[in-house]
């Protein structure tokens, strides 16, 4: 089965720059999951939804279909990692507890997700997907980034990234939808981060291929001078957008 393969030729700067999800994410879809028995994260990526689900869940497996990722994916004693499309778990029916998605679905094939997703489910179970937003840092930086994003390399974004600018609002859910509370991702990050950041976009990568230069060094020039000390760390915030549902 073919896939829209955005991300393995940066496998390794996607693990070490992506953002991190808060725990309140995680404590969230535990206490609304009816058990904590299994828990499967489809697309999976480095695998940091998987470990922050491993905190409540007893088993998660992680999938992906990017080998490439897989390899990469982050170690965890209650986390099994395997190669396989969202479409086409492997797992048994009626076997976990949560579907999560972070920052995948947008990638899938929806309808035939949605029918493995409720296939795997136990009664009563629990799906979530979630989006995060633009990173906004100052309002100096965020017009520099904003423009960058729609601009420089605006034209190069796959058609899936409109889904994600919209919040996830327009896919078609059919589950039982309920209210999630308003998460934000914050951490740290120095210019050099956030130009590994921005180089892991699909858009950049594609930029590149069709431009056969680094958009990114004539970023980190312009950014240098709002940054001023390109060391510094500043604190760096990405909303959430999640919905989430059960099957019944």
């Amino acid at each position: 089965m073919t896939f829209p393969d955005h991300f393995s030729a940066a496998s390794e700067s996607y693990a070490k720059f992506r953002p991190r999800y808060p725990d309140a994410l995680f404590d969230f879809l535990a206490r609304e999951a009816p058990a904590r028995d299994a828990a499967w994260d489809a697309g999976t990526g480095n695998g940091q939804a998987a470990v922050g689900l491993a905190r409540w869940f007893e088993h998660v497996t992680g999938t992906d279909a990017s080998a490439a990722q897989i390899e990469r994916a982050l170690p965890h004693p209650r986390v099994s990692y395997r190669v396989s499309p969202a479409e086409a778990s492997g797992l048994q029916a009626a076997s976990v507890d949560l579907v999560a998605v972070a920052q995948a679905v947008h990638w899938f094939d929806r309808e035939r997700f949605w029918a493995e997703a409720r296939r795997v489910m136990r009664p009563r179970g629990t799906i979530a997907i979630w989006t995060y937003l633009l990173f906004e840092i100052t309002p100096e930086i965020d017009d520099i980034v904003r423009r960058f994003y729609s601009g420089i390399v605006g034209p190069y974004w796959p058609p899936e990234r409109r889904l994600t600018e919209q919040r996830y609002q327009t896919i078609e859910f059919p589950f039982l939808e309920f209210d999630a509370p308003d998460f934000m991702i914050e951490q740290t990050m120095t210019l050099d981060d956030v130009a590994g950041y921005i180089r892991t976009w699909s858009t950049t990568r594609a930029f590149m291929e069709h431009k056969h230069r680094d958009p990114v060094d004539d970023l980190v020039k312009e950014l240098t001078r709002a940054w001023l000390v390109p060391q510094q760390e500043r604190r760096a915030r990405w909303p959430v957008a999640m919905r989430v549902g059960r099957t019944s």
